[in-house]
């Protein structure tokens, strides 16, 4: 899939470009001052979605050409970005941007998710193309994230420009997409309009904001926890190299679950999975359990992301795809936001924090089987 060739130049630069600057916006916060810091990075994360949701997804859906030409665009402006950022590492302009990059990453990553459907013979083979998409994505920044800690070694700006590169180069691949996927049809149906505020996209669509509510609360559960326990960064960095592992291996098998269930039951087990691992942990309790847990919450979601993401590409009229795609996405990042910023706020023991997740899993598992139609 050409597509995947331009998903590849993009994971190599986003894991170079977080590696650039992880020393400047997250990695070098103090303790004592995290709370705040990370307060103004839920702040920001969540502003790209604010500027995306009424303006980028109507845009990609009308204009002729519009998915093919927003890849190429998007990249050929964050290389540009990008290269901007190399002079500024120590400027209050590094922030605004790292906003813009973040507007152009969410942008890209609507316009894959709508294209996705015109490149697959079938919508049977709609999990297995995200999933394909999501491997190569983790397996790639894997490998990509050995070179730019060597050049990070040797200064954070030889990062962003590896960074810069991959996105030129990206720019450049996506210009072979072919062209039919470029246009969307104008005609939508209202039938089918309606029939996507259905049972299955809306049921589907409020489990994937539990999901993505329980890996934002469990990030920052998980880290300041480990921070007020003494345990060290080096756990954190542990849990979130699992995490990363975890979520390759649901995107390596997610298509073989496709084959012997639904996407509504690979939505259903995911919940069911992450409840009874919270619960467990919650009794349990201890440092294992949490980053068991978090392994486990990140591979789940990826799982109910992808089935998520079939249903609402089988289901939403082509013309209409990106605009519906960034609805969902900004309200799964507002409960990501609003997730972590509990987790922020609030100073809760290890062993309750787990055992929050698992019962609000099971919650979310009960509202999803109950309005079973």
């Amino acid at each position: 899939m050409r597509l995947g060739r331009v998903h590849a130049l993009i994971a190599c630069g986003e894991a170079s470009f977080a590696i650039a600057l992880a020393d400047s916006l997250f990695l070098s916060i103090d303790p004592d001052a995290a709370r705040s810091k990370v307060l103004l990075f839920l702040a920001i994360s969540l502003a790209p979605f604010a500027v995306v949701a009424p303006f980028i997804g109507p845009i990609i859906d009308r204009v002729p050409g519009g998915r093919r030409f927003t890849v190429f665009l998007v990249n050929f402006l964050r290389c540009i970005t990008v290269l901007l950022m190399i002079s500024r590492l120590d400027s209050m302009t590094l922030f605004p941007l790292a906003f813009i990059s973040l507007v152009l990453s969410r942008t890209y990553a609507v316009s894959k998710t709508a294209l996705v459907p015109t490149l697959v013979p079938n919508d049977q083979e709609l999990v297995a193309a995200n999933g394909k998409l999501g491997l190569l994505a983790g397996l790639i920044g894997f490998i990509a994230s050995v070179p730019a800690l060597l050049l990070q070694l040797i200064d954070s700006r030889a990062t962003l420009v590896m960074s810069a590169a991959m996105f030129g180069l990206a720019s450049f691949a996506s210009l072979q997409l072919p062209r039919h996927v470029a246009t969307a049809s104008k005609i939508i149906s209202l039938i089918k309009t309606k029939d996507l505020q259905g049972s299955l996209v809306r049921h589907a669509a409020i489990s994937m904001m539990l999901l993505r509510g329980v890996v934002g609360f469990l990030f920052f559960h998980v880290a300041f926890w480990l921070r007020d326990e003494r345990a060290g960064t080096a756990w954190f960095g542990l849990a979130l190299g699992l995490s990363s592992l975890a979520t390759m291996f649901a995107n390596g098998i997610s298509p073989l679950i496709r084959r012997v269930m639904s996407e509504r039951a690979m939505v259903t087990v995911s919940l069911a999975i992450i409840s009874l691992t919270g619960i467990i942990s919650g009794v349990v309790g201890g440092i294992t359990a949490g980053i068991i847990l978090i392994a486990v919450a990140n591979a789940m979601s990826s799982i109910g992301r992808l089935a998520f993401e079939s249903i609402v590409q089988r289901e939403t009229p082509e013309a209409n795809r990106a605009r519906m795609f960034v609805k969902f996405e900004t309200r799964n990042q507002l409960v990501w936001v609003s997730s972590g910023l509990v987790a922020v706020v609030c100073t809760f023991p290890g062993a309750v924090g787990f055992a929050i997740v698992g019962i609000a899993c099971a919650a979310g598992l009960i509202y999803f089987l109950l309005l079973k139609k």
